[in-house]
């Protein structure tokens, strides 16, 4: 079980310690990434704001707590600070010294004002990586801007590209701007600590959503920068070019081929009952195909919709590769969720289990035991008495003067 790391090998991060000041998805999902593999995620939670606003987020909420909270913030530990203390510097310096990066996702402007950048810290400690994952960027006329994945797949052409021909512009059915750009924080910041225990040198890595998104265009946006490529909507969820790669209606539902290669199409045809169409000079290869795509997909519409979806899937499996269109329950029904130790149930004293996607890593020799998403505050006391020895007296000093 992923849950259990049975040879007693170290997790790749193991010994990592990260200072988070998150809240929300995109910044939780990147410390969630490193926390999976062994680091140990600090989360600074405001004490004054009721921390992490992902807290709150319906449905299925208890007191300061949400299903939605757990699912990007397993595995770390919660301390509250309160960054705009004047003597939170007492706290947050010495927390640095031990530590091998602080990671944020606040505004573009935020840290710098904040003292969570290089230039704040990297004199408390060289060595320190200083990550910020922002909507636009810490500088730049953006900056000072909120961002947001919605509004992301508005400016990078995303939504252009969403839904059917003719339809208003569709966002995706998930925040991906929001979780790649998670996964793109946490690379970098990885990497930079990687350098920086080797060279004693730290820095500042700059992520944002906009450049995710941007970056996330990838083959369209490069057809469209070299050649003037104009991107449209697709019908059935087409490949703009690969024909047929895209959604067929069966008799019960649906169906997703994807024809990437010419002998995938050549069997498609023969197991729908049409072995006639791989030799029709119209659509022998992909650019005739995408010459004549109206009147392929039409007839091979006719021939999917005589048989149910499952009866095609047993014919087409090890010769076209296909796919159900399944909805989310019937995806974590798949075997394969089993198979590879998807789903995580973490105990919990309000939910009883919280059940959870597992990060899609797996180290072959090495896990870690995951924990549940913390309580506000719930180890502020084990770090600043144990990390930072503080005496009890100094911690309770702390609590009345509102920096924890």
């Amino acid at each position: 079980m992923r849950d259990q790391n049975r040879t007693g090998v170290r997790p790749p991060l193991d010994g990592v310690r990260i200072i988070s000041v998150e809240q929300f998805g995109a910044g939780p999902w990147a410390t969630m990434m490193l926390a999976d593999l062994g680091a140990e995620v600090i989360k600074i939670e405001h004490p004054g704001t009721g921390g992490d606003v992902a807290r709150y987020v319906p449905p299925y909420t208890v007191a300061q707590d949400s299903v939605y909270f757990q699912s990007f913030n397993r595995n770390k530990k919660s301390m509250t600070l309160n960054l705009q203390h004047p003597g939170v510097r007492k706290v947050l310096h010495p927390l640095v010294r031990v530590s091998d990066g602080v990671f944020n996702n606040l505004r573009g402007d935020l840290p710098a004002k904040l003292g969570l950048d290089y230039a704040a810290l990297g004199g408390v400690k060289r060595s320190i990586v200083c990550c910020s994952l922002s909507g636009f960027g810490r500088t730049g006329a953006r900056a000072d801007e909120p961002g947001y994945d919605y509004l992301m797949q508005g400016y990078a052409g995303w939504m252009s590209l969403t839904g059917e021909p003719g339809t208003p512009p569709q966002k995706t059915g998930l925040s991906l701007v929001d979780l790649n750009g998670g996964v793109m924080a946490s690379l970098g910041l990885v990497s930079a600590v990687l350098r920086a225990r080797e060279t004693g040198l730290g820095c500042d890595v700059d992520v944002n959503l906009f450049d995710t998104a941007l970056s996330l265009l990838g083959y369209v946006g490069a057809w469209h920068l070299t050649r003037g490529y104009q991107p449209q909507r697709m019908a059935d969820s087409s490949h703009p070019s690969q024909i047929p790669s895209q959604v067929l209606p069966t008799r019960d539902g649906w169906l997703v081929v994807m024809c990437a290669k010419e002998k995938f199409y050549q069997n498609l045809v023969r197991i729908l009952g049409a072995p006639e169409l791989a030799d029709d000079p119209r659509f022998r290869s992909f650019a005739d195909r995408l010459e004549n795509r109206e009147a392929l997909v039409r007839m091979l519409k006719e021939l999917s919709r005589r048989k149910p979806t499952a009866e095609w899937l047993d014919l087409l499996k090890g010769q076209v590769p296909c796919a159900p269109v399944n909805t989310v329950e019937e995806a974590f029904r798949d075997p394969q969720v089993a198979e590879d130790d998807m789903v995580l149930e973490l105990p919990h004293p309000d939910f009883g289990v919280v059940r959870v996607v597992a990060n899609a890593i797996q180290i072959s020799d090495a896990s870690v035991e995951h924990q549940r998403g913390p309580k506000l505050g719930e180890h502020t006391e084990e770090v600043l008495g144990g990390y930072l020895e503080m005496s009890v007296e100094e911690i309770e000093g702390l609590r009345r003067k509102g920096v924890v």
